[in-house]
Parts: C-alpha cells; sequence; structure tokens
C-alpha cells in the first residue's frame, strides 16, 4: 500500500482541535498531576485492543508537542496499516506528569480517526472485487472535517466534495425549490445553467446531479454533469441505469449510488456496474477504535 499524504489542511485542523481540545481539558492545569514528583519519568505504550486500521499515528508527535515538547516520540507502525490486538502503535518518553496530561486527548483523536479508517476499510474489502470505488459524504463531525476525509483515504476511500464550494451537487432538494419558484421541469432547463455554474469551480470540481428516479435520470443524461447519483435505488434499477447510459452514449458520465447502503448490500450494489457508492455512515456512523495507552513508570 502506497503512503497517503497528509494533506495541509489535515495538519492545519489537527492543530484547530489541539487548541481547542488542550484548553477544554487541561485548563489552569492538571491538579491532579501534581502529587507527582517532577523527576519521575514514564513511557506511554499507545497500544491496539483490537483488529484496526491505524490512522493518526503520524499525528501522535504532533499531540505531544502540544503538551508538552519535551515529550519523546517513537511511531512503530505504518499509518494505514491493519493492526492485531497487542500490536503496539508507538511510545512517548517523557516525565509522567506530561505524558499522563497528553493521554485523552491523544486517545481521543487515535481512536476517532482509527474507527473512521477501520470502517471504511470494511467497505472498500467488501467490494474488492468490483470496480466501485468507495466515497465519503458531508456526513462529518463539525470542525473535524479535513481529518475524517483524511481518515477515509487511509482506509482506501475516496473523498466527495469538501464543502459546498468546489463541486455542484443538484439534490432533490434544490428541484423541489425551483418548481416552489415557478419552473415547470428544472431539471429539463438546467444545462445552460450548469455550464455557467461550473466556470466557478477549482480545477478539480465536478458537476453532479440527484436523481431518484429513472423519468429523472433519463433527463439527467442528457445534461452537461459529470456525475449521477442514484438516490436509494435497489440493484435492479442500478442495473438498468448501467444500460440506459451504455444506450445514451454517456459513459464519460459516473454513476454513484447512495443511500440506505450497508455493509451488507454493498457488495450487490457494488456488482450492479456503478462507478461510485457514497456513505455518509463512514463518518457518522464510524465506531471509535479500542486503543490504550500502557503507562510504565521508570523509578
Amino acid at each position: 500500500m502506497k503512503p497517503i499524504p497528509i494533506p495541509q489542511a489535515a495538519r492545519d485542523n489537527l492543530h484547530q482541535l489541539l487548541r481547542i481540545a488542550h484548553e477544554e481539558d487541561l485548563g489552569t492545569g492538571d491538579v491532579t498531576g501534581r502529587l507527582l514528583p517532577a523527576a519521575l519519568r514514564a513511557t506511554g505504550r499507545f497500544i491496539a485492543r483490537e483488529p484496526l486500521t491505524i490512522c493518526g499515528s503520524v499525528f501522535i508527535e504532533d499531540i505531544a508537542r502540544a503538551y508538552d515538547e519535551i515529550i519523546e516520540t517513537e511511531i512503530l507502525v505504518r499509518e494505514g496499516a491493519n493492526l492485531e490486538p497487542g500490536d503496539i502503535i508507538a511510545e512517548w518518553f517523557g516525565p509522567a506528569w506530561a505524558v499522563m496530561a497528553a493521554e485523552r486527548v491523544a486517545l481521543n483523536f487515535l481512536q476517532r480517526l482509527s474507527g473512521v479508517a477501520s470502517m471504511t476499510r470494511r467497505y472498500v474489502h467488501a467490494v474488492a472485487d468490483t470496480n466501485a470505488m468507495i466515497y465519503d459524504t458531508r456526513k462529518t463531525t463539525p470542525g473535524w472535517r479535513a481529518l475524517e476525509k483524511y481518515a477515509v483515504r487511509v482506509g482506501g476511500g475516496e473523498n466527495h466534495r469538501m464543502g459546498l464550494y468546489d463541486a455542484v451537487l443538484v439534490k432533490d432538494n434544490h428541484l423541489a425549490a425551483l418548481v416552489s419558484a415557478g419552473q415547470d421541469n428544472p431539471l429539463a432547463e438546467m444545462g445552460p445553467k450548469l455550464d455557467e455554474l461550473r466556470k466557478a469551480l477549482p480545477h478539480n470540481g465536478f458537476v453532479e446531479i440527484e436523481v431518484d428516479t429513472i423519468k429523472q435520470y433519463e433527463t439527467a443524461l442528457t445534461l452537461p454533469v459529470d456525475v449521477i447519483l442514484l438516490d436509494n435505488m435497489r440493484p435492479a434499477k442500478l442495473r438498468k441505469a448501467i444500460e440506459m447510459r451504455a444506450q445514451a452514449g454517456r459513459e464519460d458520465i459516473k454513476l454513484e449510488a447512495s443511500g440506505g447502503i450497508t455493509l451488507k448490500s454493498v457488495q450487490a450494489v457494488a456488482e450492479t456496474g456503478v462507478d461510485r457508492i457514497a456513505l455518509g455512515t463512514l463518518t457518522h456512523s464510524a465506531p471509535a477504535a479500542d486503543i490504550a495507552l500502557d503507562i510504565i513508570l521508570q523509578s
């Protein structure tokens, strides 16, 4: 597996959150930590307690420095590696009071990001024998978007749009609003408007339309779009959509399935021939991975 580049946005996101986490957790100081002798040193050993895909190991040193630069860090695993219970992720060396003060926040980041990466890896594995790619959505934890989308990439998935600014995604609510505003068939009239909106996108931006009926889909195939989102369609309808795309000569359009897809059903969806599967569950429902920090005191 190739190393996953760490976007600067993810590092910036980490440092913003670290400032908040440090303030809310440490406040005016660790009053319990005052019990510990200043000279007492400790090794803090980050250990996997369940099978997981590790994400956030590359940030452990940053987290330590946010608490005390005297803490030394040694990373022992590759980011994105599949770990088993008992595997050691990294070690901290430093004053016991500093290692213990930084423990909870470090685990919060590691457990959350590894949970997202692990969830994503399970979905990616489920569709491994197909051509479908697993994508995330904007259903991220407020304030954590760049980090959680990085975790999806570490798990083997792909990122959808980052926000409302870098892609066009016309959803059912947009169409309903246009009908309410007096347009009889806004989907059919949208071509020139989409061409105009495309000019405002960054170089890697795209234009996507959501449809939930075959009739809407037939119209969408005539429009200047890059992706059509097939919302809540069962495999039989997805296969029909694949056939219609070929008949229309629009293989340039990627087809994306979304809505109600679970780990049990994702393989069947992928086997229909869709190009992409978008899943909010990767971020909004990923459980925290079980990771612990074992403290070894040195007299």
